[in-house]
């Protein structure tokens, strides 16, 4: 990821809406499904730490731990809360087998460094058995567009090409669906009329109006995920898998 977008990443994720909608839906996950480990919970590409003290505030996750390989952004999310942050790679966790309760990785094997199925493989090896694997992933690949070249992902997904990886790696996949999606007809348009632009970063702030108006909108969405509705379509995916007992042989 470019550097300025780390900044506008810091500066912006405690109060921009899709920031709070992504981190409340992880959040309302963790809760919900990881409530009862009492392993760390691994931010795995945590980026500047907008997730990690999100989880704080609400309380779950146990024990956090945080991950990012870019050192300069790993120092800006140490500072910002009580999670002990590693520099390292989500294809070469530094971690033992077994070791981890719970692990969210939000829009990270998007990224052109990493290879998702080692980086899922790595996952389910540090995960406990009964372990909780969350990701928040980009959806459509023809919904690529400028912003995704300034934070250098290279690939997009639909539902049920994230619930395959999930599986060959061994996961058990909980829950799958789609989110944004009623704020996904303007996302559209919006990409058609940027297609080609060279600029343009998604990470800015929004009128607060319309920001308080997104927000309470992804409010809505996070209620229905809540209830176990999945969403048809959006601009990204929510996916929670398991980590099951191993096969006897």
């Amino acid at each position: 990821m470019e550097r300025h977008e780390y900044e506008r990443m810091h500066a912006l994720e405690e109060r921009l809406w899709w920031y709070r909608g992504l981190h409340g839906l992880i959040a309302d996950q963790v809760a919900s499904m990881a409530g009862g480990s009492f392993r760390p919970l691994l931010d795995a590409g945590c980026g500047t730490g907008g997730l990690l003290a999100a989880l704080s505030r609400r309380g779950v996750g146990g024990s956090r731990l945080g991950l990012e390989y870019d050192a300069q952004a790993a120092r800006l999310a140490a500072a910002r809360g009580d999670a002990a942050i590693v520099v390292g790679s989500v294809t070469a966790l530094p971690f033992g087998d077994d070791v981890l309760g719970a692990m969210v990785s939000a829009d990270v094997l998007p990224h052109r460094l990493v290879e998702p199925d080692v980086a899922l493989k790595e996952a389910h090896r540090c995960l406990e058995t009964g372990g909780i694997l969350i990701l928040n992933l980009p959806a459509y690949r023809w919904m690529a567009s400028a912003h995704d070249r300034h934070v250098h992902n290279v690939r997009r997904f639909t539902r049920r090409q994230a619930a395959a990886l999930a599986q060959a790696a061994g996961f058990r996949v909980r829950r799958a669906t789609y989110w944004n999606c009623i704020l996904f007809p303007l996302m559209v348009a919006r990409r058609v009329l940027t297609r080609w632009s060279t600029g343009g970063s998604d990470v800015r702030p929004f009128p607060a109006p319309i920001n308080w108006l997104f927000g309470a909108i992804v409010g809505i969405e996070r209620r229905l995920i809540g209830w176990g509705v999945a969403l048809p379509f959006g601009g990204s995916i929510l996916l929670v898998a398991q980590k099951g007992k191993a096969e006897k042989r």
